[in-house]
């Protein structure tokens, strides 16, 4: 019986270090891709049209943050069968998994934050633009 728990908890700790090495990739890119990216979309031009090209970056942009973060998320899965195990020599991978799920989560919920802003930033300029055109034509009526 102690020969399987050994086996099982060998087995964990061959799987982690193929998962962790997915988690290195998505986490050095997180660090040193996708947060610099979110912070420089933080600050979005005044006019309609450089909003709408800072959306169209953003929209390729968030395709490939939404992979890594669809890649990390699909790693954590394959690791939710160490709930089931109570070995003590695991905690450390257990610490470490955990750091890279709220590292994960903490983008992905990032993510989510700045495609509605920016979405919602851009539907706010084009209904503003209307109503300065629907100003200056009736502006211009009022003048004939």
């Amino acid at each position: 019986m102690l020969s399987n728990k050994r086996i099982q908890e060998l087995e964990l700790v061959m799987e982690f270090e193929k998962v962790e090495e997915c988690f290195k990739e998505v986490s050095s890119w997180i660090e040193n891709v996708g947060s610099i990216r979110l912070k420089e979309t933080i600050n979005l031009d005044d006019s309609l049209e450089m909003l709408l090209q800072a959306q169209k970056q953003f929209k390729e942009f968030d395709l490939v943050a939404s992979e890594y973060c669809k890649r990390g998320q699909e790693a954590l899965k394959k690791m939710n069968q160490w709930e089931d195990f109570s070995f003590v020599d695991v905690h450390s991978y257990r610490v470490k998994l955990q750091t890279y799920e709220d590292q994960l989560e903490e983008f992905c919920t990032q993510l989510d934050e700045t495609r509605h802003r920016v979405c919602e930033t851009v539907r706010l300029y084009e209904f503003f633009d209307k109503v300065r055109q629907a100003f200056c034509c009736t502006e211009d009526g009022i003048k004939s």
